[in-house]
């Protein structure tokens, strides 16, 4: 690991998936957003691998979810986004797609958090925002995030991006990242890898990776 005035430096895969400096985020794995893509079942087994490796590991997990308000709560921006999604010019016509406590907002059992897992909701794209993740992410001491979940070119590309602004490691498992629309989700990709600031992995490697590194946050 490369270090310059007592400050380590990881650039390694390895170096940077430390079970006691990286956190699992999964994103947004519900069951109303899973129910839009083509073949949903494959991107759930990607996640279950990671998340499995993950906890094998004992990385700490987190889980975000898309939150809608009422209709009666949402503003300009919201109402803005529900009318492009469901493609329509009336208000009227919008429908809260992922209400508290309906079927659609929920994580997909195959993927049911544990007691020991957050579960974080939103209104936002990126995970960061108007949210405590990043605090409880500092608090653990932790500087890097693998991301899994759904979708690339929606919500996790924002949320990679944001993350290294607050100085965060992002490693996107591509494999792992479903997809509504897989050009824009390669343009994310590609994207990212200009950047720079992420690490792009698939989830053999990080499984690999994880399994190795497996018993060090608690020796």
């Amino acid at each position: 690991m490369k270090s310059a005035y007592g400050i380590n430096i990881p650039r390694t895969l390895e170096e940077v998936c430390d079970p006691r400096r990286i956190a699992l985020l999964v994103y947004d794995m519900q069951v109303g957003i899973l129910s839009q893509l083509k073949k949903p079942e494959e991107i759930t087994k990607q996640v279950l691998k990671v998340l499995n490796a993950a906890r094998d590991a004992g990385v700490r997990v987190f889980f975000s979810r898309h939150l809608s308000l009422p209709k009666e709560l949402m503003g300009m921006s919201q109402f803005r986004m529900a009318m492009g999604w469901q493609r329509t010019d009336s208000p009227e016509q919008v429908r809260p797609w992922f209400l508290r406590d309906t079927p659609a907002f929920q994580i997909i059992p195959e993927l049911a958090p544990r007691p020991t897992e957050g579960i974080l909701d939103k209104l936002t794209m990126s995970a960061f925002e108007a949210t405590w993740l990043d605090f409880a992410l500092r608090d653990c001491g932790i500087n890097a995030f693998a991301i899994v979940g759904v979708a690339t070119e929606i919500g996790i590309e924002p949320t990679a991006r944001h993350g290294a602004d607050l100085g965060y490691i992002p490693v996107l498992i591509t494999d792992a990242c479903g997809a509504g629309d897989e050009d824009a989700a390669k343009r994310s990709i590609e994207s990212l890898k200009f950047a720079g600031d992420a690490v792009l992995t698939d989830t053999e490697t990080i499984c690999s990776v994880f399994r190795q590194r497996s018993g060090i946050r608690n020796a």
